[in-house]
Order: C-alpha cells, then structure tokens, then sequence
C-alpha cells in the first residue's frame, strides 16, 4: 500500500457540544459568499501571490499537505475577497471554519480559480486562514488535470494582501494516509473515479484549522513560481489562471433513512436492532461497540445521492472503521430490485478510518462519495467505541427547478422527480456521464443534459461551462475530444458533431450570440475534419462528386449507441467506412452549423454547410434507401437495418417529408431492427415528434417504468444488467415531458417566440410551468370529448408566439389567454388579462 499524506477534513472539537458542533458545520457554508468582483489587475498583470508547496515534499507523487498563514487585522471591514486554487485540489477554512473547495475543473491552459468573500469569518486581532492541498498522482480521477502539488491565495486588493501565499506561509506534511486503489470486484468495471482513503487517527494533526493550533514546528511554505492570470507575458507558471465561471457546489446537510440490518452492534446480538440503532440514522442516540468485536451495521440512504459522508466517533483506540458505498446491494452478479436486500451484499469502493481514541472525532473523505447505500464494517481493540452520528452533506450544482408537471398521470411525475435526480447528482463542476464510475463529461451525454437544464431551470451556467471545457479540448486536426476535462484524451469523432449540436441548442432556447460566436471558428473547423472525409460514389471521380458522396472511414471510435446491433457502440460500416449513421449525423450537424453561422457568422458558409447537408442527405437516402423494407439501411449494401439510420433519416430531412410519418411508425413497431437503448431513444423521440407522431410519446416510456418497477431511484446507463444506476442521458424524459407532451417549444432563437402544440396521448389533464429567459411559461389543458381541448395559457414579459392542437393555429400575446377548441374548431377567445 502506497503511503500518502491524504487530509480527511478533520476538526478539533474540543470545547463544542456535539449538538453546536453539528450546527456549525451546518452553518458554514451559508457565512461566506461567492464572489465575482475580481481587481481587473489580476485578469491582465502577474499576481503578487506566489504558488507554494510543502518543503521537502515531491512534486507529482501522492500527498497531503495543510498550509496555515496567521495575520492580524485592526478592524474587520465589510469586504475581504480573495482569490484561490490548488493542484490537485484544496478546502480552504478561515478561522476554523469551512469556506471553499476547489478549484473548479479544468486544464491547465485554463486553470480556474475560485473567488470568495470571507469578511464575515473574521475579526479584529488576530486570523487564520488554512487550507489543506491533496495530490492523488497515478491515482486521480481520469477528470482530473494536473501539474504539481500546490497552493495560490491571493488577496483582491491592498487589505487583502496579507494573505498572499509566500514563505510567510506554514506547511506540514500529512502522515495519516493512505490511498486505497480500486480493486476487487470495482475491477470488473470501468471506474476511474479517484481512490479511497485510509486515515490513520493517532497520525493526524487534529485541530491543524483551528486558530489556537500550535503551528511552531511547522515549516516555511516553499516558493514554486509566481502567479498569473492567462494570457500575460513571460508567466513561469504551467497554471494559467482563469476566474471559475460558474457557482459554488450545494452543500445541504442530509440523513441517512434507515439501519438495514446490523451485527454485533451494542445489545443486538446477531442481526436484531435496538432501539438506540433504530434512532441511530437521525442523530437521535449514539452506538456503542464494545471493545474486542467485529461489528457490521448497513444503511439504507432511500435514494441515491453524491454527498460527503460524516462519522462522528469518540474512543475506539486501535479500532478500524470502514465505509463500504454503492448504488445498490448484489446478489451474485446481479442486482435485482433495488429496494430488497434479504440475501444481498454491498460491493463498492471504501474509505478506513482508524480512531485515535479521542472525542468527537470527524471523518469526513477529502472528496464526496455516491451512495444509495453506505456499510460500516467494525473491528474494535482493547477500547469500546462508540458511534456519535453517521450524516452526510449533500453536492452537487446548486441548480433550482423552476419547472413543473401535473397531469392526471401521477406516475409522470414520479418520472420527472427521478429524471430530476439523475440529472442533479450528474451535474458537479461540470456535467457528468455518471457520478459513481467515470464523473466524466461526455459530449453525447451532456448534449442531452444541457437540454435538461435548460427546461427544468434556466440556468445555463454549466452549460455554457460545458461548450467552452470541450473547446478547449480541441486537436490540432480541428476535432474536440469525446470527453473533457480528461487527463487521458479520447476521440469519438460524432461527439464532435453533438458538440456544434449544443451549440446550436444553446442558441435556440437562449439565445447568448456573443457567447458563442467565439467558437465560430473552431465549430467550422470540425465541418472542415468531416467534409475532408467524405468518398465518392463508386465510380464517380473524387473531386467532382465528393459533395454528395458518404463519409468515409473515420480515426478513433465512431461510437453512436449502446446494443447489441452496434459491436463496442459503432454502427455498421462498410469496408470503405460508408455508414449511413454516421453520415446523416454529419448531415444534421452540418445545417446546425448553418444556422449558427446564418445568425452570427458568416452568411457564405452559412450556405455552404446547408447544401453540404442537403447533399449528404440526399446521397445516404440515394444509396442506403430499401423499398422493400421502407427503410433506410445501415449501409449502402443494405445488409443490416437499425432504428437509428431511419431516425436520423428523417431528422435530416433526407426521407421526403411525406414519408417520415409511415417510417416512424415502422421503426416503432419492427422489433427486427436493432434497437435504440435509452441514450438514443432521445433521438427517437425527436424524431417521432417531428414525424406527428408526439401523441405516441407516453407508450414508449415501457423502459422508465420498469426501472421504476426494480426500485431506481435514478436512471440507469442501459437496460439490465447494468453498470452505472446514475446516467444522465437517460434523464431526457423531463425534456420530453415539457417539450412534447406539455408541447412547449421555442419557435425562434433566443425562445424569442414559443410555438404550444400538445401531446396529450392518454390524459386527460395538464398543467406545466417552463423556466423561460423573460421569465414563466405556465399552461394548463382539460380535453373535452375525444378532439376538444381547453386551454390557458400565460406567457411571459413580451413573449408572443402560437398555439396549435388538432392542427387549428391561435396566435398567442403576452400574459393570460383562455382558449377553447371543440370538433376542431377554436370556439373561444382570449381572456381579458393581458389581452390586446
């Protein structure tokens, strides 16, 4: 086992009440504030602040280090920002108390740096400010960037240049851990989420945070390099510092829900639970484990979540505690419903705490864990330990849901609560695929994601986070890269395609030109990589019918969709590389890029990129049409058929418009063709929707519901046996839920007008509100007979748009309208609020 100085967040509690001490840490977070005001000297010029690391201690290997600098202030004023980041990664507390962690992902061409005020964690006399820097090296998760171990404060202004980092800084390097590398059955799977960490109490430095902590034998911090923002002359620094663009994590206290089953724990014998265990999960009773016993006691969180768990312990010298997590309990290799645990285990990856014997001691991982369910395995020396409290504090993005859906349906809805949870433990410091095994943010999947956002919130912060991280992981071949940030580069060259994809989206439904038209030049140098690629009809010569020709066969990993018709997730492919799949997602792409270009670039391109579309579409439906199937086949030859190629047929416009509805109905019907799993299925529905098939929509949600039925509390990445119980591209039903169902879409860029047209199905009653940028779309629908509908509606600010139900089009104003359609006709008017 590799020796690391790893910090658990520990505090002295000396002198706290359990009680004031648990309040405490749930206060923290709320008595600092997030800042922007940045001295615009630090964005153009050096930074007076230097990196430092800890004396003695090496550059690139695994480590932990506290930093402590003590300064006096005569008064405290109203503000006091500073500027911070770390390498691998820090938590910065002022005066004992909690403040920030850090630094938000990136690379380090653009390493970000977080900006807070902590004036109301000071006062007159005498401070501290201290922060503890990890370096998990060969260990890091795959996300995360590096250069060295180190730590830069710097202050925004002249009051706040006290607490530079420099040599007045102290260090210490941290004995009390180790890492624990993934292994054992977490090896089966693809998990590079970081390791667990083993803490060793009678190593730690407890109380290191706090201001009365006796630094004396601590060393001076030694100076790396100055700091500096990106982009100045002549910086030293392989970080180039750029300000954190989007807000603090969420940190919201939280209980566990329940003890499962437990060992050995005080007078329970062998599997029974005292009432001491019972009220255990609320904070409401401690545990004792007597001394000289192996103890096991399992939880049940109810659902899942992403959160730092806490362990509160006192006593216990020489004991080992460990922390099992997992998304759900197994039985063999399967999980099953995972809400039943009678004959199950927990198979996971674990953190060790060994306590040191004293009070009110904390552990707490340096990084948050994912967890349904949380397994405490217990063996105690000569000295009884008793377990004070086990909570935990819930992270994630600090999104708030703004939207809502009713319907006489109560399962949707149920539907959209769990679409909300996957989408919220999947969204961090950037978008990810998962938040158990990978943490990784995949264009295709955040493409799907973003969207999600948008519609549950208006909160387009992690979105535009999301286009700018993958721009700047761009080769010099003009590709961006499949995943990023990622230490390990990846190609999935049709993720590059999605990327212009949520470019296009961004602007569609927020419009934000001035954002993106920094990225004009890059978006066409990813048309330029695909169009190079593009052969010619057999026998036609190259260049005089290479605009109408298929792609050709591409590098890298030509990845569109998890099944077992696609080996390792690529459609079929013909020895030349021609794919039909591949070929009308460079179509759609394509006339994205038009239109992007169309609004705010340049208007020749603009009709480049559309006849580029038109043409690739009309050769993929020339070569790869199939009559006697009424079907777009995979390739040219026509030997295998997918939902795919025909989805994307009609998405592209390449299947004549009066066709996609009979082709929609095939590729929904023929079980034949290879099918789409739950990532693709969000293009199915687009599809269907623009085939005038949205009134279909609530059958084909099959695959949700028996997720449901088995118990997840998330969605899962694909159909059982799954891997991951947390994939966010699975979350696109409450995208749908608004958009197609409620049938709330954006008519215009910017969501300048909205176009209403519902997809009721089989309800009866609707009511929905969509986060829009001037403010709240609310509507709500009553059918009235087989075809009548009743509907009002509420735009917001100068909104405009229309409304559309059995093909009757209304023009809708700002504010309340009340609308009623009977035999297909509009019998109603507007209502009088905010009428004309």
């Amino acid at each position: 086992m590799l020796s690391i100085k790893l910090h658990f967040t520990a505090i002295d509690t000396r002198g706290f009440s359990l009680g004031a001490l648990i309040a405490l840490l749930a206060l923290v977070p709320a008595s600092i504030s997030p800042s922007q005001d940045i001295n615009p000297d630090l964005l153009d010029h050096g930074w007076k602040a230097e990196w430092i690391s800890c004396p003695g201690a090496p550059q690139r290997e695994l480590g932990v280090y506290h930093f402590r600098k003590t300064f006096s202030l005569a008064s405290v004023t109203e503000h006091f920002v500073i500027h911070i980041s770390g390498d691998n990664r820090y938590w910065l507390f002022a005066n004992g108390a909690r403040v920030v962690e850090g630094p938000a992902r990136g690379d380090l061409g653009h390493w970000r740096y977080e900006t807070v005020d902590i004036s109301k964690l000071l006062r007159p006399g005498t401070n501290v400010l201290a922060a503890v820097v990890w370096n998990f090296a060969e260990l890091a998760p795959m996300a995360q960037m590096t250069n060295e171990t180190g730590l830069i404060v710097q202050g925004d202004g002249p009051a706040e240049q006290a607490v530079n980092t420099d040599a007045s800084w102290k260090a210490i390097a941290d004995p009390a851990y180790e890492a624990i590398p993934l292994g054992g059955r977490m090896s089966e799977f693809y998990t590079v989420v970081g390791p667990g960490e083993r803490v060793e109490g009678s190593k730690y430095p407890w109380g290191w945070e706090q201001p009365g902590y006796d630094d004396s034998r601590w060393q001076a911090a030694r100076i790396i390099t100055e700091g500096g923002p990106r982009g100045i002359q002549d910086s030293h620094s392989r970080w180039m510092l750029v300000p954190r663009p989007i807000p603090l994590m969420e940190d919201t206290p939280q209980r566990l829900a329940r003890v499962v089953r437990a060992s050995h724990v005080g007078n329970s014998g062998s599997g029974a639970t005292n009432a001491a265990l019972d009220s255990f999960p609320q904070g409401k009773a401690p545990v004792a484990i007597p001394a000289r016993t192996r103890a096991q006691i399992l939880f049940d969180q109810s659902t899942l979540t992403t959160a730092y768990p806490e362990l509160v312990v006192r006593g216990g010298r020489g004991a080992t505690i460990k922390l099992t997590y997992a998304e759900a309990l197994w039985k063999g290799r399967e999980k099953g419903n995972r809400n039943e645990t009678e004959g199950k285990e927990i198979l996971g990856y674990s953190d060790e705490f060994r306590p040191d014997g004293g009070a009110n001691r904390i552990f707490r991982p340096l990084y948050w864990r994912t967890f349904r369910y949380l397994q405490l395995d217990i063996v105690t020396g000569a000295d009884p330990l008793v377990l004070e409290d086990l909570r935990s504090v819930f992270t994630a993005y600090p999104f708030t849901m703004r939207a809502e859906f009713k319907s006489d349906d109560p399962v949707l809805e149920q539907i959209m609560a769990v679409g909300w949870r996957t989408a919220r433990l999947c969204a961090h410091e950037t978008y990810m695929d998962c938040p158990y095994y990978e943490q990784l943010q995949y264009a295709g999947d955040t493409r799907i994601q973003a969207l999600v956002s948008l519609y549950m919130t208006g909160d387009d912060r992690l979105v535009k986070n999301a286009v700018e991280s993958l721009n700047e992981s761009r080769t010099p071949e003009g590709l961006t890269q499949s995943r990023y940030p990622s230490f390990l580069p990846q190609y999935i060259p049709p993720f590059s395609l999605l990327w212009i994809g949520m470019m296009h989206d961004l602007w569609w439904y927020h419009g934000d030109a001035d954002f993106l038209r920094q990225f004009l030049v890059n978006e066409r140098g990813v048309i330029d990589w695909f169009e190079s690629r593009l052969v010619a009809p057999s026998g036609a010569q190259p260049q005089s019918e290479r605009s109408s020709a298929l792609l050709g066969k591409l590098e890298w990993w030509d990845f569109a969709d998890w099944n077992d018709g696609f080996p390792d997730g690529v459609p079929p492919q013909e020895a030349g590389g021609e794919s039909a799949v591949l070929s009308l997602q460079f179509a759609i792409a394509a006339r994205d890029a038009a239109d992007l270009e169309s609004a705010f670039g340049s208007a020749e391109l603009a009709e480049h990129y559309r006849a580029l579309s038109r043409q690739i579409a009309q050769a993929t439906y020339k070569m790869c049409w199939d009559p006697s199937h009424g079907l777009i086949a995979d390739t040219p030859l026509h030997r295998s058929f997918s939902q795919h190629a025909s989805i994307l047929g009609v998405l592209a416009d390449a299947i004549p418009a009066a066709d996609q509805q009979a082709v929609m109905a095939k590729v929904l019907r023929d079980t034949s063709l290879t099918q789409c799993s739950f990532y693709f299925r969000f293009y199915l529905f687009r599809a269907m929707k623009k085939a005038g098939l949205g009134d279909e929509y609530l059958d084909q949600l099959g695959p949700w519901l028996n997720m449901l039925k088995l118990g997840l509390t998330t969605w899962a990445e694909t159909p059982e046996p799954t891997r991951s119980d947390c994939h966010a591209w699975s979350a696109h039903p409450n995208f749908d839920l608004l958009a197609t169902v409620a049938g709330i879409e954006s008519s215009a860029p910017g969501f300048a007008e909205v176009a209403i047209e519902p997809h009721l199905g089989r309800l009866n009653h609707l009511e929905a509100t969509l986060p829009h940028p001037q403010g709240e779309v609310w509507v709500r629908y009553e059918r009235q007979g087989t075809d009548g509908l009743v509907a009002d509606v509420t735009l917001p600010g100068t909104l405009t748009g229309w409304f559309i139900w059995n093909g009757k089009k209304v023009q809708l104003h700002p504010g309340d309208q009340h609308l009623v359609y009977q035999s297909r006709a509009v019998a109603g008017s507007l209502g009088s609020s905010g009428g004309a």
